[in-house]
């Protein structure tokens, strides 16, 4: 980023220039911030052979005319006009007025201010050699981009100011081929059929009228003929986004619970922000001005919500608001989901029953609320309020309710309660209590495998606060016996580490990378179950339900080692029983399959070559049949796959 900024720096230093500079990028993204905050003042503290440089700003966002133009750069200048022009230009040899000049004057006389007097010192005024002209929201203007662009190369070509121009050029190229559009549709129309091209079918009709429109009305060509005259430079710009987010925090520097809470959570604010796919900080802007209204709510009426449930309604909030404001949905989306146990009860429908008739919902919930762990995930409320605009109290208040009620953290676990909320809210008396409900909880395997290791790092860090009188060693072994037990019902987490690092702050002691090994440990053995286990869901469907074997092979195993978790033996006895349609089959999608996915699929490999060998071991001495070719076949193509990893 400070690059780009050096670069228009050098642009602003130069001592001649007759072209403007581009700063291209996408609506919300930052560009208008980039100059307001890292261009502008850089550029009215310059200091060139004792010049000083002005910047004057203008957004052409609605402009109507040309004239308004005008009248903006009047406005942002504030020059007013006096007599006595002829004498100041007979005084300095000034022989014509600059455009920029004229600019002025005509606004003067057009606000009425043109009076006797010594109101402007001309000097000033004439000079446009310390001035940089900055037009933002070229694409929103209401006039014609070519008639803009030829505009302001006046300032550019005639009196050399220096112009930045600020701009979304793809949506420009779509403004300059929509505008229009029914009219222009009609006059091709009308001219393909008096060109007799109109009844032929020698291409689609849309193509035939789309093509005489671009040939007819190409506006493109004629941006690109004027961009290329007066665009010298065009820079892309691709924001700093955490920087930038991080400045827009610091406008609730005046709350300071919210403030707090919004730094706390920060990598959530980011997070949410990156997997709504946009770059769009104007909707994060507004969605975080809504969270402020929804936190200042829920503690005026229920100071003691659950910090996980608060942390659940900023990420709703963000999301809910980049999937409405962006255009990715239609409002109605989320309008007949009346709370939270629906929103739960479509989830489960979608991925039990593998109901697809909410595939939005589920696609939503997997997307913002990967790796974050919540019951509570919809809050009607919130949707109401980013969804209308309005605040609806007796919502809010019934939401509310059925979250305290189920999410009370005085009824919660002591371990749910240490993971969920900062362990200050735990008064003094209670905390002896909680401590030891975790520790019997972990004993006995209660804990899930993850939030064991979460709650041991918790443990460390009250034994270094003094807050437990437990040595270290004795927890540690108390925390490597509950793993063991809990590891019996477990489940393999497929991504922990960006969990477990969020919690872990400065340097892992020899305690802490013990537990780690051993939950790697573990969780490994939990992988080498699961695969196990859906290895033999998968092949017992050979050869009796082929068709289910090829779905959920190709959904499921196809860049997943998974003959590393079955029997070669057993494979065999079942591919030897199928079909040779089907052994035929299984053979070319092994192929494909090693083809796409060497790298994935090596740990395979040992079982592989143990099929092969049980193969020509079988068909070794055997009369020749079609069953025993294809198996021949199999078992040479197998040898191909081994090819690949010597």
């Amino acid at each position: 980023m400070e690059d780009l900024v050096e670069s228009i720096l050098d642009y602003v230093r130069a001592d001649y220039t007759d072209y403007a500079i581009m700063i291209n990028g996408e609506w919300g993204s930052g560009k208008t911030y980039f100059w307001n905050n890292k261009i502008r003042n850089k550029i009215d503290s310059l200091q060139l052979n004792g010049k000083s440089y002005t910047t004057i700003y203008m957004s052409l966002y609605g402009i109507s005319n040309l004239e308004d133009i005008s009248k903006k750069i009047f406005i942002e200048t504030t020059q007013l006009m006096d007599k006595n022009m002829r004498k100041y230009m007979n005084a300095t040899g000034q022989q014509s007025i600059p455009e920029y000049a004229k600019t002025g004057l005509d606004m003067a006389n057009l606000f009425g201010v043109t009076q006797n007097g010594d109101k402007v010192d001309y000097g000033k005024f004439f000079s446009t050699d310390d001035k940089v002209l900055c037009f933002d929201d070229l694409e929103r203007a209401n006039v014609d981009v070519i008639d803009i662009l030829g505009y302001i190369n006046n300032f550019v070509e005639h009196d050399h100011i220096k112009t930045i121009i600020i701009c979304n050029e793809k949506e420009l190229s779509t403004k300059l081929k929509s505008t229009n559009l029914e009219m222009k549709t009609f006059i091709a129309t009308y001219l393909l059929d008096k060109e007799g091209d109109l009844s032929k079918t020698d291409k689609p009709m849309v193509e035939k009228i789309q093509d005489k429109i671009e040939y007819v009305f190409d506006k493109a060509n004629d941006y690109e003929r004027i961009k290329e005259k007066l665009i010298g430079e065009t820079f892309e710009y691709a924001p700093e986004f955490n920087y930038i987010i991080n400045g827009i925090l610091m406008r609730y520097e005046s709350n300071s619970d919210l403030i707090r809470f919004l730094r706390e959570n920060t990598n959530y604010i980011i997070s949410t922000f990156n997997k709504s796919g946009t770059r769009n900080l104007r909707i994060l802007k507004h969605a975080l001005n809504d969270f402020k209204k929804v936190y200042e709510m829920v503690n005026k009426y229920y100071p003691n919500t659950n910090y996980r449930i608060l942390q659940t309604m900023l990420i709703f909030t963000i999301a809910i608001s980049f999937e409405i404001k962006a255009g990715k949905i239609t409002k109605d989306k989320f309008v007949n989901i009346a709370d939270n146990e629906e929103y739960k009860s479509i989830l489960v429908s979608s991925r039990v029953l593998m109901d697809n008739r909410q595939f939005y919902i589920k696609e939503f919930d997997n997307n913002y609320y990967y790796n974050f762990k919540s019951e509570y995930r919809f809050f009607k409320f919130i949707e109401i309020y980013v969804r209308t605009r309005i605040f609806d109290m007796k919502t809010f208040k019934s939401n509310m309710e059925v979250i305290i009620n189920t999410v009370d953290t005085e009824k919660l676990p002591g371990y749910k309660r240490l993971l969920t909320e900062e362990y200050w809210k735990i008064s003094d008396d209670k905390f002896p209590d909680v401590i030891e409900e975790v520790l019997e909880d972990v004993k006995n395997g209660k804990v899930k495998l993850l939030d064991t290791v979460k709650l041991f790092i918790y443990f460390t860090y009250f034994i270094k606060k003094g807050l437990i009188e437990y040595d270290i060693k004795t927890i540690r072994g108390i925390f490597f016996n509950g793993m063991n037990v809990a590891a019996l019902t477990s489940e393999y987490y497929e991504n922990p580490d960006e969990e477990i690092e969020r919690i872990i702050i400065g340097e892992k002691t020899q305690e802490v990378n013990e537990v780690l090994d051993h939950f790697y440990m573990i969780n490994r053995a939990l992988k080498d179950k699961m695969y196990m286990e859906k290895a033999d869901n998968i092949f017992k469907c050979i050869p009796m339900k082929m068709e289910m074997f090829y779905e959920r092979f190709d959904k499921e195993c196809m860049d997943v080692p998974i003959f590393k978790y079955y029997d070669p033996y057993q494979m065999f006895q079942r591919i030897s029983c199928a079909s040779n349609e089907d052994i035929v089959s299984i053979k070319e999608k092994l192929l494909d399959r090693a083809d796409k996915y060497t790298k994935e699929i090596e740990p395979e490999m040992k079982n592989i070559k143990q099929l092969k060998q049980i193969i020509d071991d079988y068909i070794k001495g055997k009369d020749m049949g079609i069953k025993i070719v294809m198996l021949k076949e199999f078992s040479k193509d197998l040898g191909t796959i081994l090819e690949k990893y010597k």
